[in-house]
């Protein structure tokens, strides 16, 4: 339907890359430890709503980029998958904590909303996340435009807000077991970096036609 495909599998991506420990969910556990569970969720509001852009963005320009240029979606389709690959790697490798990544001081909900929003829609990596991540599963003959982009993006919104509203109301439980627990994140990194590349392998060999 509107030529996704491979829905099911994006379901199951998608909840195991928001599942899996990142720069946001360290966010979020370190303001809701620091200010507590309503500045977690004003967090993860702020980051959710600056996802809400980058997929609108998405959505709208790689539906015309894909259509009108053979030449720039080859482009995206190496960058994105380079990206890919190299993020893979990037975790499987990686073996220290990164707990501590934030120390956050006093802010107020509003400007945690804020700081939230603008944080998300200014990193560059979350843009070129979305369009490498999200063609994977959307026809290359999409005769819909942007409309399955924006589906399969604010999906993918829910499934991470979701999973960010639950960190916020037990920051301190899963706080203390990704302390205690190093090699768990160990491994999920390893899982996740494995998809990536499982993931930029498939883009690379991704055709237009």
């Amino acid at each position: 339907m509107f030529d996704i495909i491979s829905f099911q599998l994006f379901l199951i991506t998608a909840v195991v890359i928001c599942l899996t420990p990142g720069i946001d969910t360290f966010y979020i556990l370190s303001r809701s430890i620091s200010q507590g569970k309503v500045a977690g969720v004003y967090s993860v509001l702020g980051i959710s709503s600056g996802t809400v852009v980058h997929t609108i963005l998405a959505a709208i320009g790689l539906s015309t980029l894909l259509k009108t240029s053979v030449l720039i979606f080859t482009i995206v389709k190496i960058v994105g998958a380079f990206y890919l690959l190299f993020l893979g790697v990037q975790m499987i490798i990686k073996k220290e904590s990164r707990f501590n990544t934030f120390n956050m001081a006093y802010i107020s909900p509003k400007k945690l909303f804020s700081q939230g929003v603008i944080t998300n829609v200014t990193n560059p990596k979350v843009a070129l996340f979305y369009i490498s991540f999200i063609p994977q599963f959307i026809s290359t003959d999409n005769i819909y435009g942007p409309l399955p982009f924006l589906i399969l993006g604010l999906i993918f919104v829910l499934i991470s807000t979701l999973w960010g509203l639950c960190i916020s109301l037990f920051s301190s439980k899963v706080t203390e077991k990704l302390r205690e627990n190093l090699i768990v994140e160990i491994i999920l990194n390893k899982i996740t970096g494995t998809i990536f590349i499982i993931l930029g392998l498939s883009l690379l060999t991704t055709n237009k036609n």
